[in-house]
């Protein structure tokens, strides 16, 4: 079974893989647009500078509801060469991530890609192999331009699109029913190390990696309903790909490089409904997270973090069933009471990738509007008497 990009409640509806292709996607010009709702962005400082204080999270109230409340960062892309810059820079030029695990324009790992192409980053990215044609499909005809607008108004564009199962570590690892499968026909190369010896052979190293990958085949049976092998593949897939990916990317890391994984709360408390062993494999994500961070930060001087994500509304996750409720349920428990946006993701993953973060590795970092700090969901009727502080929604 292979691994899905990571979105929403972290398990994704397609499976992680990119397509081999020398498609360089050209920025142009266009008009910021967040959620179809204009948003009128101030100067924009150059060579992605962030500024200090608030500025990097600002709130455009595009709407009234609460539920749809957004954040926007100002991650930037390269502007002006001539305006003079104030405030901490996040910039990532000269940089190359590889991101695995993008197959549409609306999960974490489009998200984060975009943040750290608008920090000045060259993008790659590893796309499930079935996945690949629809995929670069819809670069091509601009499906995804809207999504694509960066805080300077071009676009972000994506140096190549590699084909990527990040179940197998290499060819000899394919069973025949997937050589022979429809959905692989056409392309080659896709196992971990081939992609890995293939951007090799392309660009010779990378700065940052990125694992924005999640499959569980049993997600919605109860553990104690969870087969062996349902358990077993869900590990494969959300956990182990990751140190598949950076046992196999690694010789190809500059010293000082970054890499990012993503996790969800079900490592630690119980959420009911995500099952089939995701939540075991998002806890062995975390606990590998911190041997990562430790034999890759002394033997090459690679930090590793992953980031502990709060629930999208999402493609993939809509597949699970329950999105909507958990969102809404964070909405009315979590400190701040609006619906989490992908961008807050993405920018947190270019601060973590970025100069700013050198010091931080083998770290779980929370970015879900603060619902992990609670102990309770003050929504509860019990709570009903208490004057609790927030929106009313």
């Amino acid at each position: 079974m292979a691994a899905t990009a990571a979105s929403g409640l972290q398990l994704a509806s397609a499976r992680p893989c990119i397509a081999s292709s020398r498609r360089v996607f050209k920025a142009g010009a266009a008009n910021l647009d967040v959620n179809s709702k204009a948003v009128s962005w101030t100067k924009l400082a150059s060579a992605c500078h962030l500024s200090q204080s608030l500025e990097p999270f600002r709130r455009s109230f595009a709407s009234s509801s609460v539920m749809f409340n957004k954040v926007v960062t100002k991650a930037m892309s390269e502007s002006s060469e001539n305006k003079p810059v104030s405030g901490l820079p996040i910039d990532l030029k000269g940089k190359r991530a590889f991101v695995a695990g993008v197959a549409d324009d609306n999960g974490y790992g489009w998200a984060i890609a975009k943040s750290l192409a608008a920090a000045g980053a060259e993008i790659l990215v590893g796309t499930w192999v079935p996945a690949l044609n629809i995929f670069e499909t819809s670069l091509r005809r601009g499906k995804f331009d809207e999504s694509r607008v960066l805080p300077d108004g071009s676009l972000m564009e994506i140096t190549k699109v590699y084909p990527l199962d990040a179940v197998f570590d290499n060819p000899d690892d394919v069973p025949e029913d997937i050589k022979t499968n429809k959905r692989y026909a056409g392309s080659a190369n896709w196992t971990v190390k081939e992609v890995a010896e293939s951007v090799k052979q392309d660009f010779g190293s990378i700065d940052i990696l990125v694992h924005s990958l999640a499959n569980g085949p049993e997600v919605s049976k109860p553990l104690l309903e969870t087969s062996r092998n349902g358990y077993l593949a869900a590990l494969s897939a959300s956990s182990y790909s990751y140190v598949s990916l950076l046992k196999h990317f690694i010789p190809l890391m500059n010293p000082g490089g970054s890499s990012i994984s993503l996790t969800y709360i079900a490592s630690e408390r119980i959420i009911p409904g995500y099952g089939g062993g995701m939540s075991s494999a998002k806890a062995a994500l975390e606990s590998d997270t911190r041997v990562l961070a430790f034999e890759a930060g002394r033997k090459h001087k690679i930090r590793v973090n992953t980031i502990s994500a709060g629930p999208l509304r999402s493609r993939a996750a809509k597949a699970i069933g329950f999105i909507d409720t958990m969102i809404e349920y964070s909405i009315a428990n979590a400190p701040l009471q609006k619906e989490l946006s992908a961008d807050e993701v993405g920018n947190t993953a270019a601060f973590l990738a970025s100069p700013l973060a050198s010091a931080i590795t083998g770290a779980v970092i929370y970015v879900d509007n603060g619902l992990n700090a609670m102990g309770v969901g003050v929504d509860s009727p019990i709570f009903k008497d208490l004057n609790i502080p927030g929106e009313k929604l």
